[in-house]
């Protein structure tokens, strides 16, 4: 038994490098009854907030990133009079329009003071309310009390599980190689061991039928293919299956030197991520979809001297999916005015990024307010009265 498992996972490795070549993150499912569907995004590396939607409205904003700050006049997207968006996220404008998107700013977990990337991932993904040894991750004991299907499983594209989604609810893992191909051979076998696994047999045909998975089976990866875009296509075709969470990540947001060309990379991968979902989950199924992206933290408020920013504190979520009322900049801005700062450098976080994540939970899955506080986001504040409940 045991040699078999190995083997069936060395299979799964190469399937997932067919469907999703090159791998950069973990993508992980978790199946279960009903018809809603969530999605987390972990934009590793702090995401500039401030630079994603511009507050010009602010007075002081210009004067802290004389080169980074931008206008309606200079191609800043205008959203509400006082915020505007990159104009490296125009391919998220058509979200914002239909009200499939929205922003929330002023957000954080309760990480502080060291402002290191590890610990600052570790407490969102943990959703505790401090650095700790917690080695399980919010989503996955989110599980726990959801209402599922016996034969649900999680299954994580990677060498490992990201912690969001580790935890004692069992997961299979896909340990990819991005330089990996396969002979038409092992795609026919695959296929054939497969044939009564209908997720993963419905992702195996529609990956052969990929113009990538063609490049890949002549002996190599098509030039110029985006693996954040294959990530979220496979992740929607799976969410149109019996899988109805899924979590992966998008890299590349710490911006400390030349940050306008970077963070405009990093925003169009998100932006390809979000409506590669929409399109390849369809309209009907989209109308069920909420999609929270989340970071570590912000970044400060000042631009430094190499054209980019540092390690802050409040950052931005974005929510985004046909299950929300979109449209709209959420939470309570704090303003950048000296006086306002956190420390005299951060935007301060007014917001509970983890309330945020716990909102989204009780619409789709009706995980009820005290498990949300006592066993998925200890030390949380968290009611029926709580904003984002609205969005």
């Amino acid at each position: 038994m045991t040699e078999f498992l190995l083997s069936r996972r060395n299979l799964l490795v190469s399937a997932c490098c067919l469907a999703a070549v090159p791998v950069l993150t973990p993508v992980t499912f978790a199946a279960m009854p009903g018809e809603n569907r969530f999605v987390t995004i972990v934009l590793r590396g702090a995401m500039d907030g401030m630079d994603l939607v511009q507050p010009y409205g602010d007075p002081a904003f210009k004067a802290l990133r004389p080169g980074l700050a931008l206008t309606p006049d200079t191609g800043l997207i205008d959203l509400d009079g006082f915020f505007g968006l990159n104009p490296a996220a125009a391919d998220l404008l058509p979200l914002w329009k239909a009200r499939e998107l929205s922003f929330v700013h002023a957000v954080s977990t309760p990480y502080r003071d060291e402002r290191s990337h590890f610990d600052g991932q570790d407490m969102l993904e943990s959703g505790g309310g401090h650095v700790s040894d917690e080695k399980t991750g919010w989503l996955n004991r989110a599980l726990s009390v959801m209402p599922r299907s016996d034969d649900r499983r999680a299954i994580d594209i990677n060498t490992s599980l990201e912690l969001i989604l580790s935890g004692p609810n069992d997961s299979d893992v896909w340990s990819p190689r991005s330089d990996f191909s396969m002979g038409l051979d092992e795609v026919q076998f695959l296929k054939r061991l497969y044939a009564n696994d209908p997720a993963f047999a419905k992702a195996m045909e529609e990956a052969v039928r990929t113009d990538m998975a063609a490049d890949i089976l002549r002996g190599g990866a098509k030039s110029g293919g985006s693996g954040t875009g294959d990530i979220a296509k496979l992740a929607g075709g799976m969410l149109r299956e019996k899988y109805r969470i899924a979590s992966f990540s998008i890299n590349g947001w710490d911006t400390h030197v030349g940050q306008k060309n970077q963070f405009a990379q990093a925003v169009k991968e998100l932006a390809l991520a979000i409506n590669t979902l929409k399109d390849t989950l369809g309209p009907q199924l989209w109308k069920t979809t909420i999609v929270v992206a989340m970071t570590e933290f912000g970044r400060t408020a000042r631009e430094n001297g190499t054209g980019g920013t540092d390690h802050g504190t409040g950052g931005c979520a974005l929510l985004a999916g046909g299950a929300i009322d979109g449209g709209k900049v959420l939470g309570q801005w704090p303003g950048l005015a000296d006086d306002r700062l956190l420390d005299g450098r951060d935007l301060s976080p007014v917001g509970d990024v983890r309330e945020l994540a716990a909102a989204m939970l009780f619409r789709q899955f009706g995980v009820s307010p005290d498990d949300l506080t006592a066993k998925i986001f200890p030390g949380l504040s968290f009611d029926r009265s709580s904003a984002y409940l609205r969005a």
